[in-house]
């Protein structure tokens, strides 16, 4: 089925009131479990270490490009939702080292797909492969998947090997399958959902799942937590989707059109393409279909995507979705970190603005 293209007022994302409060989202986050992430970045730091000498160089470049340790945030900061108390943990907290686990996660596949992708920029710092090279970044990706199952293991936990272990496996089948989707225009709308959802939503859900397992709450917090992350991660990678036509090179991190210069398969260009008339469907069937384009390609499919308003169609669907991670919250008591974690859904999509 065709992805038709519609024209929601974008400045109605949030109310102009609201900004001030989403912007700030993430260091209120950061600010109710700072000790947590304090004792998160120093297991992560100790992790990293190694005898030979490029991996620890190679994991501190790209951990030096910044990011925002969202996913290890998720993590602390659910198990404090539920509840999880550290004084009772001894040495260093279960999350604590699980939310590191994360990191790991998160990362690893982060030096694999700028491999994948031939990327040249994270964040805005030329990338690892680009630096190091390709073969010392996908090994190194591994060495860091290794410290993710060994976390896991002294964790002790099948339950939270098992959550984890199936995200990360996850996330490699969303790759492939969004290699198997690339340049293809026909990709239905559904198969591009299940491609986010596994690339990007299973770490989020999985992230914020183990959070209530490591506080031993019942089965419907654990399953309202998944619920949160799996939407959450989802509005988080359409918005991501929208902004690579979207924003600010600087503000971006990456080269403002590398979907585009790749022929992935995005909402963006699919809803543009559907909406088009015979001539702009030849124009996408050219330049994502047959990866036939010239300088001036990119700026023509903005100029496409501009018209039929796909980037607000995209931050549309992921405003609907960071309101369904907030909705799934509701089974929890009002307290400042269940806001904050409500603000960081609104921040997912406020970020494009």
């Amino acid at each position: 089925m065709g992805v038709v293209a519609s024209s929601p007022d974008t400045d109605m994302i949030l109310p102009p009131s609201d900004a001030e409060g989403v912007e700030g989202a993430l260091s209120g986050l950061i600010a109710l479990v700072q000790d947590d992430l304090t004792l998160c970045n120093q297991a992560i730091i100790d992790r990293m270490d190694s005898q030979v000498p490029l991996i620890p160089q190679l994991a501190a470049h790209i951990v030096a490009a910044g990011g925002k340790r969202l996913r290890p945030l998720l993590t602390l900061a659910s198990a404090r939702l539920c509840g999880f108390d550290t004084a009772l943990a001894g040495g260093v907290p279960r999350h604590v080292h699980l939310a590191a686990c994360v990191e790991f996660i998160h990362t690893a596949t982060l030096l694999h797909d700028d491999v994948v992708d031939e990327s040249r920029m994270r964040r805005g710092m030329a990338s690892a492969n680009a630096v190091f090279g390709n073969n010392a970044s996908v090994l190194v990706g591994d060495f860091l998947f290794a410290r993710a199952f060994q976390l896991m293991v002294e964790d002790g936990s099948l339950q939270v090997l098992a959550i984890l272990s199936k995200a990360a496996a996850t996330i490699a089948e969303g790759e492939v399958l969004q290699l198997a989707t690339q340049n293809d225009l026909e990709t239905p709308e559904s198969r591009y959902l299940e491609v986010i959802e596994g690339k990007t939503a299973s770490l989020f859900a999985a992230a914020c799942q183990v959070g209530a397992v490591v506080a031993a709450r019942p089965a419907e917090e654990e399953q309202a937590l998944y619920d949160y992350g799996m939407s959450l991660g989802i509005a988080f990678q359409l918005t991501d989707d929208a902004l690579d036509y979207a924003a600010d090179q600087r503000k971006l991190g990456k080269t403002v059109g590398d979907d585009f210069r790749e022929g992935k398969i995005t909402l963006p260009v699919l809803a543009a393409f559907h909406a088009g008339d015979a001539e702009e469907k030849r124009f996408w069937q050219r330049t994502i279909g047959e990866s036939d384009q010239t300088e001036d390609d990119l700026e023509e499919a903005l100029r496409l995507i501009a018209r039929h308003d796909t980037i607000g169609l995209t931050l549309e669907r992921a405003r609907i979705m960071a309101e369904k991670a907030k909705r799934a919250l509701d089974i929890f008591p009002d307290t400042p970190l269940r806001r904050s974690l409500c603000a960081v859904a609104d921040y997912t999509v406020w970020r494009a603005r």
